[in-house]
């Protein structure tokens, strides 16, 4: 007789899995945290409770933590790696163990249609005297829970082109960046029927993406009949569950020379939905799966199938400000450091401490990573809180470096270029919805950095048509779209940090700063600070500069120079708390700052070529708000407004340089006069010199310049320095 060669071999394995269910049973019951705490209190059965709080239906998801599993016992790692492996048939056995503790009938109804339905079934049920009520409903339709598992810590986190066919139906991390979500819809776990003959239903499990619906009724009743009866879909009595789809593209740092990043398809399901938006990096953890094409695709592809992630558990690289946990330890060594003089210099030292120089720059980008305060009238009106900054200068003066830099702190921070990006790149685009077939919105960059930073390099390349997109942005920080039919305002709450090169690539000293800049004034006007930097020789700086960069070459870190910097996260958590403050400027201060609008306005300089319009007073009033957001103040003093004034008073000096030095010295003697006055008060009280000094410094002013202005005071008879120069007094 001959055999067929080509049959299988049938392999029959023996698995029960009755002991991997009773060893789930036994985790749940036994495990508990904060053992290593003295206090008896901090002890408490972590997973027994979460199951009191489903089974009050005060909690809808499970999330277990394989690390807790590897520490349990004996079996604890062999079984954390076996759900590794194998997550969805594992998933069934942790669903038995935790229903064996869930009783249906502890259940708490919700104030929903399912779970009226299911009450009223289980009633009947047991009317009829059948106690095993799991037996008579599908297990999926009882529980009022979802399973996520949370993998082991020490995982490594892959990027999407590392992911193989060998890791199909396995737990895997992947990092990468959010580029597209879509709706939240109900997707479809449990269908129910109602015959029409009869009247009894039927359950059908949905676990695939399409299902052929029954026909016919396979009741006992029909049957003895001989009857077909004809079923109808129960949509009320069906259970439907929450379902997002989200893309995630690899990151840049991921993709290899020459290749272009790839992306993949997550599913969101029950309480992740809604977790993620379009910009955010995360780490998302999940099943990775085959998916069949169906239709003409299936077709089309052949023996190919898609694959996607159902994500079990997602952890986001970079938080919001809002969402950044403070200790108390934490927040006290903070509020300490608000106290501490100079503090607004460590901060701005504390930006890019690489880069050699720029202080004043620095300065300016802190105060743009704390912004002002949003104010929105009555009518619906609002003024924009946030600051735009133009850097324009020669190249390599670490214009690009700076704006990585930010990019890096702020948590919601796009980076992008001005030739790479189009205004449709920039705004938004209409797609067509691979799950609906519907044109919807994708954002761009401006979208994805809303309530953050959109930092465009090389913004002098951009075309004139492109840049215009972006005037909306800068004033009423939104989007207005109208394009196929689909008529929206997005918001684009986020501050523009440009950086950009001269006309013919370095500046030109024989023109005027309108034709270096090239850019149109209503777009400059929209920036509230516009740095001009220029790469001119001088020995002093180059030698220090040289000795900068060198030292940072060879140490790998800036050289400290008896100055200490804070650490990323340090000022991440400082900008955090800062940003929870709301200052106003008091009626006192008003009318000192329509007094100094006023003469900017009739100041000779500012009518030949400097513009200065009523968006000019805006930025002086953010730029003091967020001076008094870094003092964690909710009030604006007169420093704030004069450390405003000095920033854009030093920025317009940088642009127009034809301005004199006479002038330029008598105004940095003015103004460390004005701060010594205020210091001393009408009755113009002996000073301690090292105040004065450290007040001076907070603004900005070196020591030099200090000296300068009393030794010059002093030749004058407006006062003397006493007790061997530590009491300054006035005359």
């Amino acid at each position: 007789m001959a055999t067929d060669t080509g049959a299988l071999t049938r392999i029959r394995v023996d698995y029960s899995p009755d002991t991997d269910i009773q060893n789930c049973v036994r985790f749940f019951e036994k495990f508990k945290t904060g053992l290593e705490s003295e206090m008896e209190e901090d002890v408490h059965f972590k997973y027994l409770e979460m199951f009191d709080q489903v089974a009050k239906n005060k909690l809808k998801s499970i999330t277990i933590d394989l690390d807790d599993l590897v520490k349990f016992e004996d079996f604890g790692e062999e079984l954390a790696n076996k759900v590794s492996m194998d997550v969805k048939m594992y998933s069934e056995i942790f669903y038995e163990a935790i229903d064996r503790l869930i009783s249906p009938n502890t259940h708490g109804y919700r104030n929903d249609t399912v779970s009226m339905f299911l009450a009223h079934r289980i009633a009947r049920v047991q009317q009829k005297g059948e106690s095993d009520i799991k037996s008579s409903f599908p297990a999926s339709l009882l529980r009022s829970y979802d399973l996520f598992f949370k993998p082991i810590t020490k995982e490594k986190v892959s990027s999407v082109r590392q992911i193989k066919s060998s890791q199909i139906g396995s737990l895997v991390k992947i990092r990468g960046i959010v580029t597209r979500v879509s709706d939240v819809s109900p997707r479809l776990m449990v269908n129910t029927y109602t015959c029409e003959q009869c009247g009894s239903e039927m359950y059908q499990e949905i676990t695939s993406s399409s299902f052929m619906p029954f026909v016919e009724c396979q009741s006992a009743e029909c049957k003895n009949d001989n009857f077909k009866g004809k079923l109808s879909m129960q949509t009320r009595g069906s259970k439907f569950q929450k379902f997002q789809e989200v893309k995630i593209q690899e990151m840049s740092d991921q993709v290899p020379m020459g290749h272009t990043p790839r992306s993949m398809t997550v599913n969101l399901i029950g309480d992740l939905t809604r977790s993620v938006s379009a910009g955010d990096i995360v780490v998302i953890s999940g099943v990775f799966l085959p998916k069949r094409y169906v239709g003409y695709q299936a077709i089309r592809a052949g023996l190919l199938t898609d694959t996607y992630l159902e994500a079990t558990h997602i952890q986001h690289m970079k938080q919001g400000y809002s969402s950044m946990i403070i200790t108390n330890d934490l927040e006290e060594k903070i509020n300490e450091m608000a106290n501490t003089p100079g503090i607004y210099n460590l901060l701005s030292r504390s930006i890019a401490p690489e880069i050699y120089g720029h202080e004043d720059i620095k300065k300016a980008l802190l105060l743009l990573m704390v912004g002002g305060v949003t104010r929105e009238m009555d009518d619906g009106m609002k003024i924009r809180g946030d600051i735009n900054i133009l850097l324009m200068g020669d190249p390599g003066v670490a214009k690009s470096q700076l704006l990585k830099y930010v990019a890096q702190i702020v948590p919601r921070a796009v980076y992008t270029t001005g030739k790479g990006s189009s205004g449709v790149g920039l705004t938004a685009a209409v797609i067509k919805d691979p799950l609906t077939n519907s044109l919807v919105l994708e954002g761009g960059a401006l979208v994805l950095a809303d309530n953050g930073v959109c930092c465009i390099d090389e913004f002098d390349k951009m075309d004139d048509s492109d840049r215009t997109a972006i005037h909306e942005v800068m004033e009423q920080q939104t989007i207005s779209i109208s394009k196929a039919g689909i008529s929206t305002t997005l918001n684009a709450r986020t501050c523009i940090l440009a950086a950009a090169n001269p006309l013919h690539g370095r500046y030109n000293t024989k023109r005027s700063p309108r034709e270096n800049i090239n850019l149109p004034y209503a777009l400059l006007s929209r920036f509230d600070i516009l740095f001009l930097i220029l790469d001119e020789p001088n020995f002093d700086s180059d030698v220090r500069l040289a000795e900068h960069v060198t030292n940072v070459h060879r140490d790998g870190k800036p050289p400290s120079n008896n100055d200490s910097f804070l650490s990323v996260d340090l000022l991440k958590q400082y900008i955090a708390k800062a940003k929870t403050f709301h200052p106003s400027i008091p009626e006192e201060l008003k009318d000192y700052l329509s007094n100094v609008y006023v003469k900017m306005r009739s100041s000779e300089d500012f009518k030949k070529d400097k513009y200065v319009t009523a968006r000019t007073l805006l930025a002086i009033m953010r730029l003091s708000q967020a001076l008094a957001k870094l003092r964690f103040s909710d009030t604006v003093v007169h420093e704030d407004i004069e450390e405003a004034l000095r920033l854009i008073d030093t920025s317009y000096s940088s642009v127009y340089s034809h301005k004199s030095v006479e002038k330029k010295k008598s105004s940095v003697q003015s103004r460390i006069y004005s701060i010594i006055n205020n210091l001393a008060g009408d009755d113009k009280e002996p000073l301690d010199f090292s105040l004065v000094r450290s007040k001076v410094r907070s603004f900005g002013f070196t020591d030099e310049q200090l000296d300068s202005v009393i030794q010059e005071f002093s030749d004058s008879n407006l006062w003397t320095l006493t007790d061997r120069g530590t009491i300054l007094r006035f005359l």
